[in-house]
């Protein structure tokens, strides 16, 4: 992971913002969780406030983003965390256990160090591949399906008595993770927020291009949006990411 976001995190931090409405449900799900250690923090996006908070993050590159109000953090890895047993009230981790080495491990190390666990993931069996406008119709499946597209599945394995939460994407959503932009469809030709979005950063351009381009056409055409009529007048939708409480 931390070789991974040392080459794709550089703008990481200018287009991956908290988005309150995302924030406000994190929260609730801490409950009265006094101290927290943030897993996979990057740059700081989704870290709560009011609590005594320690990120642990691998790479540079995304430390050397986080503003001077960020918590403290520690350079380390989800599968060997730098704290004792239950030495926190909760563990967090936002958009991050699809990238860990060992999925399971890190898992283990969420619950050996705190009592509760809040993990925002996605669920790859909700079908969104196929009804996401964006893969359905400009970007090749088969190379966006597997490890960089897991989460809910693993979680669940090892918090079988979790609480499994709905996060619907505001169609102005402030995060730019993969689906954030689905009412905004020419965001994904900007360079810069396809860099911010792990899953298409780590695709080669040859994959993408004749897609991208074809997005280009149907938006200059209004074909994008005749397909896609039923969105214009949405406010949020759910794209299969869930919170995990445990």
């Amino acid at each position: 992971m931390a070789h991974r976001y040392d080459t794709i995190g550089a703008v990481y931090s200018r287009y991956r913002r908290t988005d309150p409405r995302i924030m406000a449900q994190i929260e609730v799900a801490l409950a009265d969780a006094a101290s927290v250690i943030n897993i996979g923090a990057g740059a700081g996006a989704y870290e709560p406030v009011g609590r005594q908070v320690v990120a642990v993050e691998p790479s540079q590159v995304m430390i050397a983003q986080r503003a001077e109000d960020r918590a403290p953090v520690l350079q380390a890895v989800a599968e060997a965390l730098p704290a004792a047993d239950r030495s926190f009230d909760a563990a967090l981790a936002t958009f991050t256990v699809h990238h860990w080495a060992d999925q399971a491990r890190g898992l283990r190390e969420m619950r050996r160090v705190a009592g509760r666990q809040v993990i925002l993931t996605f669920d790859q069996d909700d079908q969104w591949l196929d009804e996401f406008w964006l893969t359905r119709d400009y970007l090749p499946q088969e190379h966006l399906r597997g490890a960089l597209f897991s989460g809910l599945e693993q979680v669940l394995e090892e918090f079988e008595a979790a609480n499994v939460e709905v996060v619907p994407v505001p169609s102005d959503c402030r995060d730019g993770f993969f689906c954030a932009y689905w009412r905004r469809p020419e965001a994904y030709l900007d360079p810069n927020i396809r860099a911010s979005i792990s899953a298409l950063a780590l695709l080669d351009d040859n994959l993408i291009g004749g897609g991208l381009r074809q997005l280009e056409e149907d938006l200059r055409s209004g074909a994008w949006a005749e397909r896609n009529q039923k969105l214009l007048d949405l406010d949020a939708y759910d794209y299969g990411y869930r919170l995990v409480v445990s």
